[in-house]
């Protein structure tokens, strides 16, 4: 999806942009990190639903975002399309220092771990869809999950881990992405149908 590279160290990179005074919005983030930045985006986009921090209602919207973005990738689009009303969305909660430490800390120690493993696998065009589709079903998952349930969690987390495996060139870390996303997919499915038979 990216070229590490090119990006440099994600965990610096964000910083740089959230802590700037630039406006925070969908479009603003594809300037800044490149037409083919999707791993980077579902990286931003999902951490909101992904981090017990409340999110003031714009989850659905990110993931609606997300899901437009994993259908480019498995169309084999390289460069980002974002609807203008979408694209000229502020995201407010990035400019909260809590989930700005929060998911910075959490980017800087997978970094530490991380290596590049199996990474010429992740440049496949077969692969580049493989996880359009993963990111797709994770996304839908997050967005069906019982509101207020905290379902969203788990399948959110999985699409975060995966896309940054993707940008650190580490296949081992995204396909981790991919179990703990396959978890959250099966705590909706079962504790979501429990959780609307209650009610």
């Amino acid at each position: 999806m990216d070229d590490p590279e090119e990006l440099g160290k994600l965990s610096d990179q964000l910083e740089d942009w959230m802590t700037s005074d630039r406006h925070k919005t969908v479009g603003d983030l594809v300037e800044t990190f490149g037409p083919s930045s999707f791993a980077v985006l579902f990286v931003v986009l999902m951490a909101f639903p992904a981090l017990p921090i409340p999110t003031g209602g714009v989850s659905h919207v990110l993931e609606a975002v997300a899901m437009l973005l994993a259908l480019e990738l498995v169309i084999g689009r390289r460069e980002v399309w974002i609807p203008e009303r979408w694209a000229n969305r502020e995201l407010k909660g990035l400019s909260s220092t809590k989930f700005q430490q929060a998911l910075l800390r959490r980017i800087r120690w997978l970094e530490r771990f991380s290596r590049p493993r199996f990474s010429r696998l992740l440049e496949l065009r077969l692969a580049r869809a493989g996880i359009g589709l993963v990111v797709f079903g994770l996304c839908l998952t997050a967005f069906l999950a019982p509101p207020f349930s905290g379902l969203d969690t788990f399948p959110s987390l999985g699409v975060v881990v995966l896309s940054l495996g993707v940008l650190l060139r580490d296949l081992v870390i995204a396909a981790i992405g991919t179990v703990i996303g396959a978890v959250g997919v099966l705590l909706v499915v079962f504790l979501g149908r429990a959780i609307l038979d209650l009610f």
